[in-house]
């Protein structure tokens, strides 16, 4: 109905100015043409100089209004050390341009009123003025030479790439239809190596090169987490169409280009926190965030840095977003510490795993790491706490230590030998594959042997005891096999400190 409504007022409004129009053309033929067009010249002069005044209003004052929502401006002042140049290199851009702006409108509106059609004056024409070539010659060429300058050492600031001995975080982003694929490098600091040949959807979205070790510790987070004050060179490609990385409050923005890998450079100098606490500063962010909810929280505290993609790169164009948080450096480090490799979770020990049935340099680190906590976390409990030792292995059917079995009882030799008041058990434990006389017998001879290899490694044999339990303390349910495996196992029973 207010469709219907609008159109009708529309076709209403052009009937009225066609009758005005021809109301005109009536009055011109019974006063004379030239009177009428003396009179409409007048007016129109008029009409263009309240434009100019109106328009002119309405630009400053429609920035002044929004300034507090622009980018640069107000409490949206850059969140990155580099942001500062970009957003002076536009104020100076914006003060030149302006003067132009305004003069040129002014110049435009004032000579149509000032040199409006008048029978009793009479135009001059000149062919040359140096003064004036002069005048809009050099002064903009000496503008334009400063702007370019200004731009060239700013775009030189902005765009250098790291330096050879420079500490930074390196990370990655893949643009597809429609998201991004992040990777950051795990304790190593270094982004292994990838073959498009490779990708693979569902167990290798990025064809990341198993082979390289580097590969082995990256990680595939759903967000990007990011330290205030460290410098990161983010890696940018693309699977398919162009795409943008875009951190519109980082003043970051680089196209993502299928085949032709692209990086820039910031440093985050405002975390998330502190930037809700300068939006809290104004009044349009101490409003509800959503107002169907007007006792929740305000706009200010739902604020959060973002990742979109500024290429029209599809119909989903939209969903590339992603979040992004700026925290401070403990705080990284320590979410760090909870990242997963992508590796260890989704290709350990498949088919796709190149080092299926080894011991990775990863893994061998990060178990000492575990077993030390472990061990220093049972000597602050009761007596009785059980760790289990993931990475002692034994021929199948055998009391044999197999060679990888070395890594994990050497940290364990030298945990027990650096507390030699503590006792404890060796327990041996089996699945109920078998004979149960057969399994009780087996694992004893497990616990012996690893006792026996801790021995030699120089912890004393009265701090050590040793006991098979064959299939009676399982841990999962002997019908598959993963849990037979885990029920296969050397035990460390704190028995006194």
């Amino acid at each position: 109905m207010i469709g219907l409504i609008t159109i009708l007022t529309l076709i209403l409004l052009a009937v009225i100015i066609v009758q005005i129009g021809k109301i005109s053309e009536l009055a011109g033929k019974i006063r004379g043409e030239e009177v009428v067009n003396a009179e409409r010249n007048n007016r129109t002069a008029v009409y263009l100089m309240i434009f100019l005044v109106v328009f002119l209003v309405f630009c400053f004052a429609s920035a002044w209004w929004y300034k507090d929502s622009m980018l640069g401006y107000g409490p949206h002042q850059a969140a990155s050390a580099h942001g500062g140049s970009l957003d002076g290199l536009f104020n100076i851009t914006l003060f030149f341009t302006g003067i132009v702006f305004v003069a040129t409108h002014i110049a435009l509106f004032w000579f149509s009123y000032k040199y409006r059609e008048d029978k009793n004056r009479k135009s001059y024409f000149f062919v040359h003025s140096t003064k004036l070539e002069v005048f809009w010659t050099v002064i903009p060429s000496i503008v334009l030479i400063f702007l370019v300058v200004k731009g060239l050492v700013t775009w030189n600031e902005v765009m250098a790439d790291i330096g050879d001995d420079e500490e930074h975080i390196e990370i990655e982003a893949t643009g597809y239809q429609f998201a991004w694929d992040l990777r950051y490098p795990g304790p190593d600091g270094k982004l292994g190596t990838r073959d498009f040949k490779q990708i693979d959807p569902g167990s290798n979205p990025l064809g990341q090169v198993w082979e390289d070790p580097k590969n082995i510790d990256d990680f595939q987070p759903s967000e990007i987490v990011l330290p205030k004050g460290k410098k990161v060179r983010v890696r940018i490609t693309s699977k398919d169409v162009l795409h943008n990385f875009y951190l519109p409050h980082f003043r970051v923005k680089m196209d993502a280009v299928p085949g032709l890998p692209t990086y820039f450079v910031f440093t985050p100098i405002l975390t998330t926190e502190e930037y809700r606490q300068n939006l809290k500063e104004s009044p349009e962010w101490q409003v509800p965030s959503d107002p169907a909810e007007p006792d929740g929280p305000q706009r200010w505290e739902t604020f959060e840095y973002e990742l979109a993609c500024a290429e029209l790169c599809g119909k989903g164009h939209y969903s590339m977003r992603r979040l992004v948080k700026i925290v401070e450096p403990a705080e990284y480090e320590k979410w760090l510490g909870e990242q997963d490799s992508y590796f260890m979770s989704n290709i350990r020990n498949t088919d796709a795993d190149p080092y299926k049935g080894q011991l990775l340099d990863y893994e061998i680190l990060t178990r000492e790491t575990q077993l030390k906590d472990e061990f220093t976390s049972a000597l602050g409990s009761a007596d009785g706490t059980v760790i289990n030792l993931k990475n002692v292995f034994f021929n199948s059917g055998s009391p044999v230590l197999q060679d990888k079995s070395k890594y994990e009882l050497n940290n364990l030799a030298k945990l027990l030998n650096a507390n030699p008041s503590v006792k404890v058990e060796l327990s041996g434990h089996t699945d109920s594959q078998g004979d149960d006389n057969m399994n009780l017998s087996l694992s004893d001879k497990r616990a012996l042997a690893a006792q026996n290899y801790l021995v030699k490694k120089g912890v004393s044999p009265l701090s050590l005891s040793a006991k098979g339990y064959g299939e009676v303390s399982p841990l999962e349910t002997n019908d598959t096999a993963e849990g037979r495996q885990a029920n296969r196992r050397t035990e460390l029973k704190i028995i006194s400190k």
